[in-house]
């Protein structure tokens, strides 16, 4: 067990790295990851149990107790990320799968990656793990109609199978995950410690079988996806932080907010847009989950060096 824990802390703590080893392998040998792409939804289903197991009741008992914060939070997650989307298959003129891929991605909720990332930033981690578990909550709701509202011009959509899909591969599969940790309790507590592996080595799969699958057309437009998904991820952490600053939210809760906004559930984009859109739709959510990891890293790196030379202490020399 000690050995599994050492390898979870190993994929947690360079999951960046991971994801890039293994796009460049989906990309340079698309078969390794072939067989994984009709297995999506459950490898996501398993990703959602193991965030079940991590969350109490209590997580949810802080909307009462920092309403502001999460519920602006929250509303930028859904309603900025996917204007923003919309807005940039509009200005690039996206072809209608990349365009609902991109939408798609902006209507997801949160990804349990901000919660890590929020962590090394310094950041509120109650708020980043409270606003995580309640967009999740609200996908089955939000992310369909949103995506009729902003998507259907491209192609047709259909809310009542993708609230169905969302609430099999996301939200009962977290219930279960709660329902697991309450009823088994103290003697599954050990086991928690290994579920970053769990949830990274599942999130690998999906990615590299994604660009896989998608490894031509990466080679002729990639370049474009790439810019489209890079620009929705800046402008998102953009937006969360203004907007925090805007209502006058603390900086620890700020930093989670940013976070929260800007790295959405990408694992859950794919899933749904390969299931409901095709391969290349789903090449925005593959992306985003090498990218998202990246900047949020980068982020967090820069957040702890202010704090470092904020908190130096200055050596006054008088004159003798």
């Amino acid at each position: 067990m000690k050995f599994l824990e050492k390898l979870s802390r190993i994929a947690g703590n360079y999951f960046s790295v991971w994801i890039i080893l293994v796009s460049v392998l989906g990309l340079l040998n698309p078969s390794i990851f072939a067989w994984s792409l009709p297995h999506i939804p459950l490898f996501l289903g398993v990703i959602m149990f193991g965030m079940g197991m991590t969350l109490k009741g209590d997580d949810f008992k802080r909307v009462l107790l920092q309403p502001k914060a999460i519920l602006v939070g929250v509303f930028a997650q859904f309603i900025g990320m996917s204007l923003i989307a919309f807005l940039i298959a509009k200005t690039f003129n996206l072809d209608p799968e990349l365009a609902i891929g991109v939408i798609l991605l902006g209507a997801c909720p949160g990804g349990t990656a901000s919660n890590v990332i929020t962590y090394l930033a310094r950041g509120n981690v109650p708020v980043s793990v409270t606003m995580t578990s309640i967009s999740t909550i609200l996908a089955p709701f939000l992310t369909p109609l949103i995506m009729l509202v902003f998507a259907g011009q491209w192609l047709p959509v259909s809310a009542s199978v993708l609230f169905v899909d969302i609430l099999k591969i996301v939200l009962i599969p977290v219930i279960m995950g709660m329902a697991t940790r309450k009823l088994l309790n103290n003697s599954i507590e050990k086991s928690l410690k290994i579920l970053p592996l769990v949830s990274v080595v599942a999130i690998l799969i999906i990615v590299g079988a994604i660009i896989g699958a998608n490894a031509e057309r990466i080679f002729t437009s990639g370049i474009l996806v790439f810019i489209v998904v890079i620009l929705h991820n800046l402008m998102g952490l953009l937006i969360g932080y203004t907007i925090g600053k805007f209502f006058k939210i603390d900086e620890d809760k700020i930093r989670a907010i940013t976070l929260e906004v800007g790295m959405q559930n990408s694992g859950l984009a794919v899933s749904l847009a390969n299931v409901h859109f095709g391969p290349l739709a789903a090449l925005p959510g593959a992306l985003f989950s090498v990218w998202h990891n990246i900047s949020g890293t980068a982020l967090a790196t820069y957040w702890n060096r202010k704090d470092s030379k904020k908190n130096a202490p200055h050596i006054h020399i008088g004159k003798s």
